[in-house]
């Protein structure tokens, strides 16, 4: 992998094929849970990786080469999102209950099901879901990312999995009584 990096810190276009190769399949999946359309996703990506190549230099080493492109990416997704003025985060938290079971409900999805029903959920619910469940941020990160109240992003959550487990209902439904 070093060597990889070292040829796109150059600007060699083989490394940089290589690089986008390897990394392409896993960063456009996440593109895809930000995303409304493929093309929305196919445009974060391109963004993504012109972004880690023009700033690959910034790259010392420290910690994962793999996390650092994932940070661009997820920035990239959030950037796209805000130029769409698609991010409704107006809902506080007030008495708004977590459904428990939601997180194994969804920890048993394949990842096929889980971006269909991420595709269901409004831009807001879909983004914080993704970034505190999925990355693995925590709710101060989200909320300094974009530029809402610690609140917000824990009610956008609670509400994402009360509409995730509303999805996950019909689902079910259907295929019962589609059989």
């Amino acid at each position: 992998m070093a060597h990889i990096i070292e040829l796109c810190k150059k600007g060699d276009s083989s490394g940089q094929r290589q690089l986008y190769d390897l990394y392409s399949p896993v960063l456009f999946s996440m593109c895809l849970r930000y995303a409304r359309t493929v093309e929305d996703a196919e445009d974060i990506l391109s963004e993504a990786f012109f972004k880690i190549f023009s700033k690959i230099d910034s790259f010392k080493g420290q910690g994962s080469f793999e996390g650092w492109m994932k940070r661009i990416t997820v920035n990239e997704a959030l950037m796209s999102l805000r130029k769409k003025n698609t991010l409704n985060m107006s809902v506080e938290l007030s008495e708004v209950k977590e459904p428990a079971y939601v997180d194994d409900i969804v920890s048993r999805l394949s990842y096929n099901e889980l971006i269909k029903i991420l595709e269901g959920l409004p831009p807001g619910y879909r983004t914080v879901f993704n970034m505190h469940v999925i990355e693995g941020y925590k709710h101060r990160e989200i909320a300094e990312h974009l530029d809402i109240s610690i609140n917000t992003s824990k009610s956008q959550l609670i509400l994402a999995k009360k509409k995730m487990r509303e999805l996950i209902k019909k689902k079910e439904l259907k295929y019962r009584y589609h059989e």
